[in-house]
């Protein structure tokens, strides 16, 4: 699993100045320690959809937010990722925890249906992403920040497993 403290020091080299989105199990650790970060302020939402509209805002307004959601979150997302980040052309990267990844049958076949929609959704809406798995995956995080910068879209990093 990637260290959630080494994903953190990843984000303030970026100079994120806000992280939005819904705390899961899987990003718990991050957002503890994104909480205890000065120069990071983090929000918390009722509905990932409203990530990406305090994210926009927050772009329109000069800041560098990042969103930090799961990938069920994610996929309730369309309209709202659409209607802001995509149409406003919003450099925003988002975090996604690849829930169900790991969690497979005898077979190989995801058990967790969510996990079978994640990537054909991010392709089919032209989202490019990175996978971060272990601390060896870090630098995908400076290249997802890289895409969004140079294609003012959305990029986002796929969180595999539990940052801890």
């Amino acid at each position: 699993m990637a260290s959630a403290q080494n994903i953190v020091d990843e984000l303030k080299k970026q100079g994120i100045t806000h992280a939005i989105g819904v705390p899961d199990n899987g990003s718990a650790r991050m957002y503890e320690i994104l909480r205890a970060e000065s120069d990071i302020e983090v929000i918390t939402v009722t509905r990932e959809g409203e990530a990406f509209a305090i994210a926009s805002g927050l772009y329109v307004g000069g800041k560098k937010p990042v969103i930090i959601i799961q990938n069920t979150g994610f996929l309730e997302s369309g309209d709202a990722i659409r209607g802001t980040v995509v149409n406003m052309r919003v450099p925003v990267v988002i975090f996604i925890g690849y829930r169900g990844y790991h969690n497979r049958d005898a077979k190989g076949n995801w058990v967790d249906s969510v996990a079978t929609f994640l990537e054909p959704t991010l392709k089919a809406w032209n989202l490019p992403y990175e996978m971060l798995e272990t601390d060896n995956d870090i630098s995908c995080v400076s290249k997802a920040f890289e895409k969004a910068a140079a294609t003012s879209f959305p990029a986002a990093v796929l969180l595999v497993g539990h940052a801890t």
